[in-house]
């Protein structure tokens, strides 16, 4: 009973953690990059063109925002070009934002970690990522040129002036991705009002579907997507981290099945004489495996409750304030993750727990079983 106690709670705890995990980097996915849904130009995501743009910015902007399960929202223009410094120059992803409505959805004047987020009164401010300002050595006040393409195909250089660093948990993103003001970067690229991008936070999830078709309807004509369809990696993710679950659950079951054997088949061998005993006053091979079978399964029955109850309570304590892994922050920035995991679990992955368990005492149950109604009642009585 301790062994399936501890492997029940062990199984319900790693599965917890992998969710949080998971969570951790949807959330990051979606508060740093591409929020719950865009919007786009049903050919800009072909070729990326600056040219395939939405007008009427505004109108849509306050139509969605109007929608009653819509957080909040934001627009952006997008141009990828070459950033330089003094020291190197590299590829990156120019977003151009309006920095009200752009804090409302990604939260990235929580992000910045030296100097100050764009702000209207500086002429041409630029956030870069840390991880950028590393290979560019540059720092906060430090002029760098952006080199990229209007919409005329004209190559422009614009010298912006970096205001502040920003540092979130993807690398990647941190690397390659600058921000300026949308009223500048429209400017340069003659777009007027224009933008690439509209991104919607919505306040539940779970009715992304319907979200989804409602600003379908107010967007005619135009490409609107989930998180999931914009970011197929997160769909990957998911099932990648649902496989693993079930892989460390199966492990458990594993060990657990190996020692349930091992446990009733010690009991079967110590009571040889007893079970003789009763197979020679009558008792019948079907009820000497019942009895075995029936005996592990109560011990599967009781302790598994008592195995996800000390797993609960575990994902409770450690939820409150997460599990620090600061130390690999490094690594896991690598792969889009958090530095703290807040453990989690739907109530469903206890029901399959809890199945998995009485599965497995069942089976474990049968050879102890078939072994008791091998033995012969003469030699069974006889041994000491």
């Amino acid at each position: 009973m301790a062994a399936i106690v501890i492997g029940v709670a062990a199984t319900i705890f790693i599965m917890a953690f992998i969710a949080g995990q998971m969570q951790s980097f949807i959330s990051n996915t979606i508060k740093n990059e591409i929020s719950h849904i865009q919007m786009h130009h049903p050919e800009y995501k072909e070729e990326y063109n600056v040219s395939f743009t939405m007008n009427g910015i505004q109108s849509k902007l306050d139509k969605i925002s109007s929608l009653e399960n819509v957080q909040a929202v934001a627009s952006k223009t997008i141009a990828n070009g070459i950033i330089s410094s003094a020291k190197a120059s590299r590829g990156i992803m120019i977003a151009g934002i309006n920095p009200e409505l752009e804090k409302a959805v990604t939260q990235m004047d929580q992000n910045v970690i030296e100097g100050e987020y764009l702000s209207a009164e500086k002429r041409n401010p630029i956030l870069i990522g840390k991880r950028l300002a590393d290979k560019l050595k540059v720092g906060v006040r430090k002029k760098l040129v952006l080199r990229f393409q209007d919409r005329d195909g004209e190559i422009i250089d614009a010298a912006f002036r970096i205001v502040g660093i920003y540092k979130t948990n993807r690398n990647n993103f941190d690397e390659g991705t600058v921000f300026v003001r949308q009223s500048d970067l429209n400017k340069l690229l003659q777009l007027d009002d224009d933008a690439h991008k509209i991104a919607v936070l919505l306040k539940d999830e779970q009715d992304i579907l319907q979200s989804k078709k409602k600003i379908t309807g107010l967007s005619s004509g135009l490409l609107v997507e989930t998180y999931e369809e914009i970011s197929p990696e997160v769909r990957l993710f998911k099932s990648q981290i649902d496989i693993s679950a079930k892989f460390i659950m199966t492990i458990i079951m594993l060990a657990l099945f190996f020692g349930i054997i091992n446990t009733m088949l010690m009991a079967v061998l110590e009571r040889y004489r007893e079970l003789g005993m009763l197979m020679s006053v009558g008792m019948n091979k079907v009820r000497v495996f019942s009895m075995i079978v029936l005996e592990t399964f109560l011990i599967g029955l009781i302790s598994a409750p008592i195995g996800m109850l000390v797993g609960y309570i575990a994902i409770i304590i450690t939820a409150q304030n997460g599990i620090d892994l600061s130390a690999y922050s490094e690594g896991m920035s690598e792969f889009g993750l958090g530095s703290i995991v807040y453990p989690s679990l739907q109530p469903d992955a206890y029901i399959q727990v809890a199945i998995a368990v009485l599965i497995t005492t069942i089976l474990a149950a049968a050879y102890p079983a078939y072994k008791a109604i091998k033995l012969k009642p003469v030699e069974a009585i006889r041994k000491i």
